[in-house]
């Protein structure tokens, strides 16, 4: 269990993010086109998990539009930008603000993905959604940064998730 913060105020997650060095677990996400994916289906590529509880606040839209821009720099990457939003809602979103570069995701089918990752919020009033966290995984499969944000109104470290890209 990890403990963050809403506004300074402590929840918990349900574990702990994977740790670098170690195989992500593996996933089934639905796309906005009502299709799943999975860690198979991105073999050769990096992959950068942007979590986070929904798209409906600011911080979270911050992120998606942030590694939207990042991603045309990283060819060998993918940005999956997963939360429990609806696929529906992922792409409304996506087009209202012309993101194209980033893939929604949403726990929609399978309900492992926030358990497996350690991001499921326990407590508080933000329970069932997940925490603002960042995984990145190595064309290997092999989780290379994660970064579980301190207090889930503050942004992720953009900086230092696209150096540990090189």
């Amino acid at each position: 269990m990890a403990t963050i913060a809403l506004n300074g105020t402590p929840i918990h997650t349900i574990g702990i993010l994977p740790e670098a060095g170690t195989k992500s677990p593996d996933f089934l996400l639905t796309k906005t086109d009502l299709s799943d994916i999975s860690l198979s289906g991105f073999e050769g590529k990096k992959i950068i998990f942007n979590i986070f509880p929904s798209l409906d606040t600011s911080v979270c839209a911050t992120s998606v539009r942030k590694f939207n821009a990042e991603a045309e720099k990283h060819p060998d990457t993918v940005v999956l930008c997963v939360s429990k939003d609806l696929p529906f809602a992922h792409a409304r979103f996506c087009a209202a603000e012309g993101l194209t570069n980033v893939v929604p995701a949403s726990e929609l089918r399978n309900k492992n993905f926030g358990e497996n990752f350690g991001v499921l919020i326990i407590d508080g009033p933000l329970a069932g959604l997940f925490s603002r966290a960042i995984v990145i995984v190595d064309e290997h499969g092999t989780v290379i940064y994660n970064e579980q944000v301190a207090d889930i109104v503050q942004e992720p470290d953009y900086t230092a998730a696209l150096v540990s890209l090189k």
